[in-house]
C-alpha cells in the first residue's frame, strides 16, 4: 500500500475544517463567564493563524523505527502527527505552549493514559494564577478535556479541551491541546511506551 493511502486525514478536508472552525466569531464569547475554567491566559483577542504550514511529514526523519507507534509534536506548525507501529499516520491540529519559556523540547514517551483526567493546577500555574481552582474533577469543566496522556516529563501531557477557541494558537502553559474527538482517536490508538518528540 503506498505511504499516501494510509493518510486518515486529506488536506483539503482538514484545510475545509479548519476555515470553518477559523471563521466562528470568538469575541462574541464570553472568556470569563463563569461557566467555564479557564487556565489559560487571555484567549480574547484576535489570533492570525498560518494554516498552510500545515501538512504532511514522514516519520523517518525523526525516529529510528515505529515500535510502539510515534508521535510528532511540531510546535511551529500547531500540528501533531501520529504513526502507527505499522505506519499508518493520523494528523490533527493542537494548542501549543503560549510563551517559549513554557515550551519544552525534545524527546519524552507516554507514560500513563486516563480516560476521565482529574486537573490541578502546578505550583506555578498557582503562583501565576492564584485565582484558578485547586482541582477539577473529571467533566465538561475540566482542562484536560475527555482523555490525557501523560508524558515522562513531569506536569506535561498531551490533552483535549472543551474550549475549541484554544486549538491552533499558542494558549497553554505547556500541554499539548487537542479537540476532544481527536485525543478519543489517539487515546485509542497510543499505547504506554508511544516515543514522543516536541519540535
Amino acid at each position: 500500500m503506498k505511504e499516501s493511502a494510509k493518510l486518515n486525514v486529506t488536506r483539503r478536508g482538514f484545510i475545509a475544517g479548519t476555515a470553518a472552525v477559523l471563521a466562528a466569531p470568538a469575541v462574541a464569547q464570553d472568556v470569563n463567564g463563569s461557566d467555564t475554567v479557564e487556565i489559560e491566559r487571555d484567549l480574547s483577542h484576535m489570533v492570525r493563524r498560518n494554516i498552510s504550514s500545515f501538512r504532511s511529514l514522514e516519520w523517518q526523519p525523526y525516529f529510528s523505527n515505529l515500535n510502539n507507534g510515534a508521535v510528532l509534536v511540531d510546535i511551529s506548525s500547531r500540528a501533531l502527527h501520529f504513526w502507527d507501529e505499522g505506519g499508518t499516520y493520523h494528523l490533527y491540529p493542537c494548542s501549543v505552549p503560549l510563551t517559549d519559556d513554557l515550551t519544552r523540547r525534545g524527546r519524552t514517551s507516554i507514560v500513563r493514559k486516563v480516560e476521565g483526567p482529574e486537573w490541578r493546577p502546578t505550583p506555578a500555574m498557582q503562583k501565576r494564577n492564584p485565582e484558578w481552582p485547586d482541582y477539577v474533577g473529571p467533566g465538561p469543566d475540566n482542562p484536560l478535556g475527555t482523555h490525557a496522556l501523560y508524558l515522562s516529563w513531569q506536569y506535561y501531557r498531551i490533552h483535549g479541551t472543551h474550549d475549541t477557541r484554544k486549538i491552533g494558537r499558542r494558549s497553554s502553559n505547556g500541554c499539548i491541546g487537542l479537540y476532544n474527538e481527536h485525543i478519543a482517536q489517539l487515546f485509542g490508538m497510543a499505547k504506554i511506551g508511544t516515543q514522543v518528540l516536541l519540535i
